[in-house]
C-alpha cells in the first residue's frame, strides 16, 4: 500500500506544485503589468518634474533680470541722490562763507555807527558844558545886577 500512497501522494504534490506555478506565474505577470504602469507613471511624473523645472528655471531668471533692473535703477538714484547732496552741501558751504561775509560786514556797520554815536555824545557832553558854563555865567551876572539894582533903589 506504500505505493499506492506514494503514487497519489506524488500526483498530489505535481497538482499542487503546477497550480502554485500558475499562480506564481499570475503573480509575476501582474507585477509585471504593474511595473510597467509604474514605470509608465513615473516617467509622466519626471517628465512634468522637468517641465516645472524648466518653468521655475525660467521664472526665477526672470525674477533676477527684473531684480538686477530695479537695484541698478535703485543704486542710479542713490547715485544721483548723493551727487545732489554733495552739490548741496557745497551750497551751503558757500552760502554760509556769504552769510559770515554779510554779517562781518553788519558788524562793521554796527561798529561804525557806534563810533558816530559815541562822538555825538561827546558834542552833546561838550555843548552841555558848555551851556551850563553860560547858565552858571548868566545867573552870576543876573546877582549881579539884581544886587546892583537893588542898590540902587535903596534896599
Amino acid at each position: 500500500m506504500q505505493t499506492m500512497e506514494i503514487g497519489s501522494t506524488d500526483k498530489r504534490l505535481d497538482d499542487l506544485n503546477s497550480r502554485m506555478s500558475e499562480g506564481f506565474g499570475r503573480v509575476h505577470r501582474e507585477i509585471d503589468g504593474l511595473n510597467e504602469r509604474t514605470s509608465e507613471g513615473f516617467k509622466r511624473v519626471d517628465g512634468e518634474i522637468n517641465r516645472l523645472n524648466r518653468r521655475m528655471t525660467e521664472g526665477f531668471k526672470r525674477v533676477d533680470r527684473q531684480m538686477s533692473e530695479g537695484f541698478k535703477r535703485v543704486d542710479g538714484e542713490i547715485n544721483r541722490l548723493d551727487g545732489d547732496i554733495r552739490e548741496l552741501r557745497g551750497d551751503i558751504k558757500g552760502l554760509r562763507s556769504e552769510m559770515n561775509e554779510r554779517f562781518a560786514g553788519v558788524d562793521n556797520r554796527f561798529q561804525s555807527v557806534d563810533a558816530r554815536f559815541d562822538a555825538v555824545d561827546a558834542r552833546f557832553d561838550a555843548m552841555h558844558r558848555t551851556m551850563m558854563r553860560g547858565f552858571f555865567a548868566l545867573g552870576g551876572i543876573m546877582v549881579t545886577l539884581f544886587l546892583a539894582l537893588a542898590g540902587l533903589h535903596g534896599f
